[in-house]
């Protein structure tokens, strides 16, 4: 079999998670780096084994050999992107959030329609171990109907700066960036339920807080601490047509003793935690159980699933099986994130048709 040509577009930080992963999957040629910086886009593209590095996308999709993609640049580009990209007939992984706004999506959706090729939205925490294994006792009914679900990933200390905290450039701040992976991981487990409320607020109190000292951080290469346009917090209460109801907070930076990430979800008939680690809860013989699954990981391994996320990317391109994040999907997030955003602005709850 002919190995599936693949560029990565946008040279970041995230970008070393697919290069790595397209370069451990035997059934990939990795083609083509590109990134505004072409001096980082040569240094990657050397250091994975890239034959030819762009600093402009248009040119790189020119190349008639190339027949996947992965978009890696600041959220606000994704949809000009992946668009160009799906016409130019790329397969496109696209790194979550899809884009910025629900119209992008639905412009991505049609084109993805339009053009028959495979779009796969980033949204990682799918492709990972500990999903799979609950998505089996779920689908086998073991936890029965899921009316409620809360997800929490709360930084005291992170607000990474740079492109991630100017909201013209990112879409927003740890909603968009933290929040789509808790939101997303829910809404997939909990079985995809039609949002039909959204009460959302967003705070923006504290700033970076650059002025800290003695606890670091992750920063993004182009931090600055003189520039922040993103909130720092944000939480929602989301409805959907079911009955089952979504709890979520996140945040940047927080007056909180520890970093926190919570992922939990409730049945008539059992609980899972996916976060901090992977546990059951049921009841047998009138007596509750915890569960705790006998796994190489307890919780969510980053490495593993990027590969797992890639790999699936690859044999949705090569048409043996389809993807577990479709563009559809990534339409319904926008809606979500959006929705957060527009009922923060407006002060109150906000529906949907």
């Amino acid at each position: 079999m002919s190995k599936l040509k693949v560029a990565v577009i946008g040279a970041g930080s995230i970008s070393d998670m697919h290069l790595q992963s397209y370069e451990k999957n035997e059934n990939v040629e990795l083609v083509a780096v590109c990134d505004l910086n072409i001096i980082r886009a040569e240094e990657k593209a050397t250091r994975y084994g890239a034959s030819n590095y762009y600093s402009d996308y248009q040119s790189l999709l020119a190349d008639e050999t190339i027949e996947a993609v992965s978009i890696c640049t600041w959220n606000h580009s994704h949809a000009e992107i992946a668009i160009a990209s799906l016409k130019a007939g790329k397969h496109v992984l696209v790194e979550k959030p899809l884009c910025t706004t629900v119209e992008e999506a639905k412009e991505i959706e049609e084109t993805v329609k339009h053009t028959g090729k495979v779009l796969q939205v980033g949204f990682v925490r799918r492709y990972a171990s500990n999903t799979k294994i609950l998505k089996e006792f779920i689908d086998a009914n073991e936890l029965g109907d899921i009316y409620y679900a809360k997800a929490s990933c709360l930084r005291r200390l992170g607000n990474p700066g740079g492109w991630f905290s100017d909201k013209e450039r990112s879409g927003g701040g740890p909603l968009i960036d933290l929040g789509v992976h808790v939101i997303d991981i829910c809404w997939y487990l909990m079985g995809k339920p039609k949002v039909k409320t959204i009460s959302g607020n967003t705070y923006s109190k504290l700033g970076n807080r650059s002025n800290v000292q003695n606890l670091s951080f992750y920063k993004a290469a182009d931090y600055d601490p003189d520039k922040n346009s993103v909130e720092d917090l944000a939480n929602a209460l989301i409805r959907f047509e079911n009955g089952a109801s979504l709890m979520v907070d996140v945040s940047f930076t927080l007056h909180a003793k520890k970093d926190e990430i919570a992922v939990k979800l409730y049945g008539d008939k059992g609980g899972v935690e996916v976060e901090p680690e992977l546990a059951i809860i049921t009841e047998k013989y009138n007596t509750i159980l915890n569960a705790t699954p006998q796994v190489d990981s307890l919780t969510f391994d980053f490495v593993q699933g990027f590969q797992s996320e890639i790999d699936h990317f690859v044999l949705s391109c090569i048409g043996e099986t389809e993807t577990l994040s479709p563009v559809q999907d990534g339409v319904e997030i926008m809606k979500i994130l959006c929705g957060i955003y527009e009922s923060s602005q407006k002060g109150t709850e906000i529906s949907f048709d």
